[in-house]
């Protein structure tokens, strides 16, 4: 009884300590991203002086990239938190039973480092799209036409076997740690990066949508951080995603349809 009641309130204790170390590293995050967006929000009527954008440099590489992999930790950390608090929990259960206690912050790492790789991938696109003109010096979409296929593609992609089977793996928190269980350090790394995987698949062309209003868009990147959380923790989650995809469907149609008659 006594191992028992020990055993809970350890539970109790890393729950909170995990809890809040996820709401730390969250805060952080969109701290810098608002920090960003309000800084770029600042310098807009100097870029919109330009008289042409210019070419990137290494250095322009390198702070995008911390951008977006910034802006990522912010917008997934609080939607990955139920599968972090359980793997806290069974960790801690698995420790009881000699098992070797691996911490947390390694499964975490290996989650962020799926959406580092996205963040790498982001940074080369928003290259190429600056490169061939299609972003404003604020990271808009200054083409009809791409702004439309990006919402026409997020919404057919709502819809896929991928999207279905990406999103069942992140909604099933402990049916992925049941069968996907690895131990030692470098186990709960490739569980935290196979997880993270997962969690790119699900939701690497709704990051898309950044593009078409604006990739430091605070309320764009917000409302689309609250809907990847919903879809992933809601009971209902999966039919909200569907219901979406139908509206980003009928929104990229309008907008195509719009910029073909603007022609």
């Amino acid at each position: 009884m006594q191992n028992g009641t020990t055993l809970e309130a350890v539970l109790r204790r890393d729950r909170a300590v995990v809890l809040g170390s996820l709401i730390g590293v969250s805060a952080l995050a969109w701290a810098y991203t608002i920090y960003l967006a309000r800084d770029m929000g600042q310098m807009e009527m100097a870029y919109c002086a330009m008289p042409q954008m210019q070419a990137w440099g290494s250095m322009d590489l390198l702070l995008l990239f911390v951008m977006w992999a910034v802006m990522m930790v912010a917008m997934m950390v609080p939607s990955a938190a139920p599968m972090i608090l359980i793997f806290a929990m069974v960790n801690r259960h698995r420790h009881g039973q000699q098992r070797p206690l691996v911490p947390t912050g390694v499964f975490l790492l290996g989650y962020l480092l799926a959406w580092t790789g996205f963040s790498a991938a982001a940074t080369l696109a928003q290259w190429g799209l600056h490169t061939a003109a299609l972003l404003s010096p604020m990271m808009v979409s200054t083409s009809p036409i791409l702004g439309g296929t990006l919402l026409l593609a997020a919404g057919i992609f709502q819809w896929t076997p991928l999207k279905h089977t990406c999103l069942t793996h992140c909604r099933s928190p402990v049916g992925f740690l049941t069968t996907d269980w690895r131990e030692g350090n470098r186990g709960a790394l490739g569980m935290g990066l196979k997880h993270g995987s997962y969690c790119v698949g699900c939701c690497w062309v709704l990051m898309a949508l950044l593009f078409v209003a604006g990739v430091m868009n605070l309320l764009w990147v917000a409302a689309i951080a609250a809907f990847v959380l919903a879809e992933k923790v809601l009971p209902w989650g999966d039919l909200v995603g569907r219901l979406a995809g139908g509206v980003l469907v009928l929104a990229g149609i309008l907008l195509l349809t719009s910029a073909a008659m603007g022609r």
